[in-house]
């Protein structure tokens, strides 16, 4: 019981202000009371955590936040299904999906030969990716790894970093890198850079080859041009699995250059073997902010036509006034 309810009866007090039912716990004993369908609820999300606690996972503030969440959803899928469902270990750390999404996203990679992740930034597409493509390998159903983004520039200048071409690129390339070392043993991946058995380059690297037995990551793909894009989809060969994960709200193309994630939703959408998944601010895992911040900015860009038109003649009406010809 004290699991259930949490250090303190944190647990309870979650569930108390995000659930209908009244709860009273007596002792072992949880007594629920206000209209079937509450009392209904309820008594999911707590055989939800009950199941979760019988596989040997414990539970986390934000892991109930999950559940309850899960259960009030319109979805079908049982919370304790997608959240004790393992992708890898090490180190005494186990990786899984903390989302229905994300369940979706991881799933979908099983299924497909090219998957496309598509959310906003702390979705986990990244990550996630990377850990299906270090399962795959340790299973030896691929032979290598290739990761890959766009050296784009996102307000600051490639040429103003320091050192060689590799040493300005890296920077670009950390996040892969982050991933691999919180997924494999430090030790281990020097070695299988150096063995090419995991290979982490710029897109551009990508031109003219054609990649068998191998597991591909073509991260921030909202940076890429259209040219670019089937470039990158035309270099998978037998064997092979590809997945393309980005945000399409952080395009930092010049020039207001076309993106190649938006377009390639519209040539592949339908395609058999290539599925695309989207991410909200709901599947955020980073900080609880984060997922505020990204809801705020959907808000804001989401404003009709017609209150952004109203708002750019305020502005350009105060300009002429500043500013008389």
């Amino acid at each position: 019981m004290v699991n259930v309810l949490g250090p303190r009866d944190e647990f309870l007090r979650l569930m108390e202000n995000q659930l209908a039912a009244d709860i009273l716990v007596r002792g072992n004993d949880v007594t629920l009371t206000g209209t079937a369908g509450d009392i209904a609820l309820a008594a999911e999300v707590f055989t939800e955590l009950v199941t979760i606690l019988r596989t040997g996972q414990g539970l986390t503030l934000e892991m109930v936040e999950r559940v309850v969440g899960m259960s009030t959803s319109d979805e079908q899928t049982s919370a304790a299904e997608v959240l004790t469902h393992n992708i890898l270990s090490n180190r005494g750390k186990t990786i899984r999906a903390k989302t229905l999404n994300q369940k979706r996203y991881v799933d979908a990679i099983d299924r497909n030969t090219i998957v496309f992740g598509i959310g906003p930034a702390g979705t986990g597409k990244t990550y996630l990716a990377v850990a299906k493509a270090v399962q795959a390998l340790q299973r030896k159903q691929v032979n290598r790894i290739i990761l890959t983004r766009p050296a784009i520039e996102a307000g600051e200048r490639l040429g103003f970093l320091p050192g060689t071409l590799n040493d300005k690129i890296d920077p670009y390339l950390r996040p892969l890198y982050d991933a691999l070392h919180d997924m494999m043993d430090p030790e281990a991946v020097p070695k299988l850079l150096t063995a090419g058995t995991i290979e982490v380059a710029p897109l551009a690297y990508m031109r003219g080859r054609t990649l068998n037995d191998a597991f591909i990551i073509l991260d921030e793909a909202q940076n890429t041009s259209m040219e670019q894009m089937k470039m990158f989809l035309t270099r998978l060969g037998f064997n092979s699995k590809i997945v393309v994960t980005g945000d399409i709200t952080q395009v930092d193309l010049p020039n207001g250059q076309p993106s190649g994630l938006r377009g390639v939703q519209q040539i592949l959408d339908g395609v058999e073997d290539i599925a695309f998944c989207n991410l909200t601010n709901r599947d955020v895992v980073r900080h609880k902010l984060v997922g505020r911040i990204v809801a705020a900015y959907d808000q804001f860009e989401s404003l009709d036509q017609v209150g952004n038109r109203e708002t750019r003649r305020a502005i350009e009406f105060g300009n002429r006034k500043r500013n008389p010809q």
